[in-house]
């Protein structure tokens, strides 16, 4: 299911990108829940929150967001008819972004996750 690249050169930041395919097209509709999965994700890698998340139905039934963090942030893009969410997390490298993204896993139960990791700064 995970196929993750990482490139470990020591940085300021840690960015993960991720796509998680085959997620049921309904969660990627539902703005209030994906909120929460913001709102877990960063309380699960002990981010600190710095303002409410800034959610968006689009019209394609879609939803996009973003939650700034202390120094950070996670966004999303949903793609309901593809079944895919596209996640950008960038954290401080003193913090765990991998338990953000598991946050998603678990709770969205992707067929396929595709990851990047790549040291920034």
């Amino acid at each position: 299911m995970t196929k993750m690249q990482s490139h470990s050169e020591a940085g300021a930041f840690t960015h993960v990108i991720a796509d998680l395919t085959g997620v049921a097209a309904p969660a990627l509709r539902d703005a209030s829940g994906l909120t929460g999965l913001l709102i877990a994700a960063a309380s699960a890698a002990g981010f600190s929150i710095i303002g409410a998340p800034v959610v968006r139905q689009l019209p394609d039934g879609g939803v996009a967001a973003v939650l700034f963090l202390d120094a950070c942030h996670i966004t999303l893009r949903t793609l309901p008819d593809r079944e895919t969410l596209l996640l950008d997390i960038l954290a401080p490298a003193t913090r765990d972004a991998q338990k953000a993204l598991d946050v998603f896993t678990r709770r969205l139960a992707p067929k396929e996750l595709r990851s990047e990791v790549r040291a920034r700064g």
